[in-house]
């Protein structure tokens, strides 16, 4: 005997919070965070682009990685925006897929992207004499480009099993955008297979890139402690810091949601997604590019200039 089920055409989007005090204060603080995404990435693509000096590996990879936290946060921020305006915020099943497809897209090059920076990092001071020839332009294009096929496929083998699922009756997303868990749980086909892949892809992915990661910058912190200058060592480990602190709460988070399994809470995972997919994109031009000498400099150059 079949029972009546009516097919999702459109999804309804609960947002961040369902308390309405916060509703202004949150938009107006993730419209601010969401600017100073896309102006600061902007202003980093421009400065490596335009600048000479700033031809090298380091800063191409640094140019993708604002690419991509501007594709990243452009992906979720317009539409969290609006769930805080508007009393039900409606997305599209085609629309959802469509998010959901390039949110997969951008956060799995953010995890490869800073995986081949660390590697960048580890060449430049372990091996400083043959960074140029080991990280050649060659080399660092093929990286970039792995890295989007990368997200591409993960992208396409997620979006497959997920959207190829049946919604029936109940269509409101206990989250901000649409993502994986809160999707899979208003399923209502079995999602045992969708589950298994999900959480296949998302250990690999972010457990390799984070090893990447972390191994590299266990050999930085050994070369590092060789310095014989006191003052090298801490101006190298202060910079160091800083990268750590922005990578490990990105990799922590994105561990934390996507590689455990079994049941979560969707309210708690809201809290961690805004961490990773808004906070991290705003801080990195600060943390990867503005504390950094050449682009400070530049900056100061241009400023005087004006």
């Amino acid at each position: 005997m079949q029972t009546n089920q009516t097919t999702v055409t459109e999804f309804i989007l609960v947002g961040f919070t369902d308390q309405p005090k916060l509703q202004i204060p949150l938009f107006i603080f993730f419209l601010l965070v969401y600017l100073i995404t896309v102006v600061g990435n902007i202003g980093i693509i421009i400065l490596t682009i335009t600048d000479a000096k700033l031809q090298t590996p380091m800063y191409f990879f640094l140019r993708n990685l604002s690419i991509v936290d501007i594709g990243y946060s452009t992906t979720i921020g317009p539409k969290l925006l609006t769930t805080f305006l508007t009393e039900h915020s409606t997305i599209s099943f085609a629309g959802c897929a469509t998010q959901f497809f390039f949110f997969v897209i951008f956060v799995t090059a953010e995890t490869c992207i800073l995986a081949v920076m660390a590697y960048d990092r580890f060449i430049a001071i372990c091996y400083p004499l043959q960074y140029f020839v080991a990280m050649s332009k060659k080399l660092c294009i093929s990286f970039v480009t792995v890295v989007y096929i990368l997200g591409l496929l993960n992208a396409i083998a997620h979006s497959k099993v997920i959207f190829t699922l049946d919604f029936c009756n109940s269509n409101t997303i206990n989250h901000f955008f649409c993502d994986a868990p809160p999707l899979l749980s208003l399923s209502c086909s079995d999602t045992h297979h969708a589950h298994l892949v999900h959480f296949i892809l998302s250990t690999f992915f972010g457990g390799t890139t984070f090893l990447t990661v972390l191994i590299s910058y266990i050999a930085i912190v050994i070369a590092i402690l060789k310095i014989s200058s006191a003052q090298g060592r801490k101006k190298a480990f202060n910079t160091c810091a800083s990268y750590l602190t922005t990578v490990s709460i990105f990799f922590g988070t994105v561990i934390s949601m996507y590689s455990r399994p079994g049941s979560k809470s969707l309210d708690k995972d809201k809290f961690i997604s805004i961490i990773y997919t808004l906070i991290i994109s705003s801080l990195n031009p600060f943390i990867y590019s503005l504390r950094n000498k050449d682009v400070s400099r530049l900056l100061d150059k241009i400023t005087l200039k004006k």
